[in-house]
């Protein structure tokens, strides 16, 4: 359905939420996705089902549309990033509650909510690169009210000395704005349907993305197997081609045998997906 154009910061904020919820489920129901949870069945995942990620997702609505009323007309400063990090953290519990204490989304509330918040900011309407930038001064600055929880991820960012999800943060979203979002319009105008073309942007995040999710369950093997084989799709033609699919297919068998799920990558194509629409006058 196409927007009409749309004026003040409630209509906003309330299409700004509404595409992050949405992000996320398109991104939790893509497959196939190695690994991961997806229409097909719970992945590597133990704790995690397709039910329960839409829950989360939708549980998160909330956050993001406080996110974008908070950030509203507002200029990038210090205090602006600690009411961002406070809504953050209580949708990090809202979405606990709704899960159980299951861990879900709470690497994309960082990502997707550094987004909306950057897309709510002045002159930010549909410039992917903007928004993208204006998140990273956020990301950079610092929250004196965060707590010092010292988490999986930056336990394996610290013991292999590799970026994990605050510095792709802080670096303006490289693996969304130069691999994902460029792959996913290129396999668009080669004739992939739209989940083989969202696969295939899944699959340029992952050929060079430090995952800290795949590190902290296979390690560096891990690591490795999961960037070579998502080099192999690419390098077959992609999801559209039979090639490409069978290469997707090694590696959904490679990363399930190593217990390994790219969560890390999920969030950052759901965070592709988001701006994606963001510069698109649809809401899907």
């Amino acid at each position: 359905m196409r927007l009409q154009p749309q004026t003040g910061c409630l209509p906003r904020a309330r299409q700004l939420a509404s595409l992050a919820t949405q992000s996320l489920i398109d991104e939790a129901r893509l497959s196939p996705k190695p690994g991961l949870v997806d229409s097909r069945g719970s992945g590597a995942h133990q704790d995690l089902t397709l039910d329960l990620m839409e829950r989360s997702a939708h549980s998160l609505t909330p956050t993001f549309y406080a996110l974008a009323l908070q950030s509203w007309q507002r200029p990038v400063d210090i205090a602006l990033r600690q009411s961002v990090g406070r809504l953050g953290r209580e949708g990090e519990s809202q979405m606990l509650q709704a899960t159980g204490g299951v861990n879900t989304h709470r690497g994309a509330i960082w990502a997707l909510g550094l987004l909306v918040s950057a897309a709510a900011m002045p002159g930010n309407e549909a410039d992917v690169q903007a928004i993208a930038d204006t998140a990273a001064q956020l990301a950079q600055l610092p929250d004196s009210m965060a707590p010092k929880v010292f988490s999986n991820g930056l336990r394996a960012t610290h013991r292999y000395r590799v970026a994990g999800a605050r510095e792709e943060a802080q670096a303006g979203f490289p693996h969304v704005t130069r691999l994902a979002l460029p792959q996913l319009r290129l396999s668009r105008r080669l004739g992939a349907n739209e989940s083989e073309a969202q696969i295939d942007a899944l699959m340029a995040i992952m050929t060079s993305l430090s995952d800290t999710c795949v590190l902290t369950r296979a390690g560096l093997n891990g690591l490795e197997a999961m960037q070579n084989g998502a080099r192999a799709v690419l390098m077959a033609g992609g999801c559209a081609h039979p090639q490409g699919r069978a290469a997707l297919s090694r590696l959904d068998k490679q990363m399930l045998a190593l217990n390994a799920s790219p969560g890390g990558a999920a969030d950052l194509l759901a965070a592709t997906l988001l701006l994606d629409r963001i510069a698109q006058p649809f809401l899907l």
